[in-house]
């Protein structure tokens, strides 16, 4: 299709509808830019081959920088991107300082705070009245002692019965 003004190729059409009339027109880029239907060039074109192996380059020397392997399982960290596994609990160690970033991005966090078993908040929460009972006995405040030795003694019975 040609232009509607000149005998270029036509590269941009328009159709409006108005009123339900439609008019269609066809345009070379030319004739569009001095009808102000097209916006100005921003300048240069972009280089996207060149952009793109620079890109290429950088993730390459990226991932050789980390040769390190895990003593255990041998899972290296080119193979755990490419995996997304881990091959044993000891690479969560050796992986450490490349994860947490990624987990923090991931999950807003690098501790799980989401719903634990009722045993082992039970736990948890006993670990905490033995540190305070122990600060207790210290200050010699024994009755504040004994309450607590006693919630302990509770809290002990009823993980005994989640584990029936």
């Amino acid at each position: 299709m040609k232009c509607m003004f000149c005998d270029n190729p036509a590269t941009i059409h328009l159709t409006d509808i108005v009123q339900r009339q439609k008019r269609e027109m066809h345009l070379c880029e030319r004739c569009a830019r001095e009808r102000k239907l097209l916006p100005a060039p921003l300048g240069a074109p972009l280089n996207l081959k060149a952009l793109l192996q620079f890109l290429l380059q950088a993730l390459r020397s990226f991932e050789s920088q980390d040769t390190r392997s895990c003593p255990k399982c041998g899972l290296t960290y080119a193979s755990l991107k490419a995996e997304g596994r881990m091959g044993c609990a000891s690479d969560y160690t050796l992986f450490r300082s490349t994860l947490e970033p990624l987990l923090e991005r991931i999950h807003r966090a690098t501790e799980h705070t989401g719903k634990r078993p009722r045993a082992a908040q039970i736990r948890a929460e006993m670990e905490q009245l033995r540190q305070r009972l122990e600060e207790a006995v210290a200050r010699e405040n024994y009755e504040q002692a004994a309450q607590l030795r006693d919630r302990i003694r509770q809290m002990e019975r009823e993980v005994e019965g989640t584990r029936r």
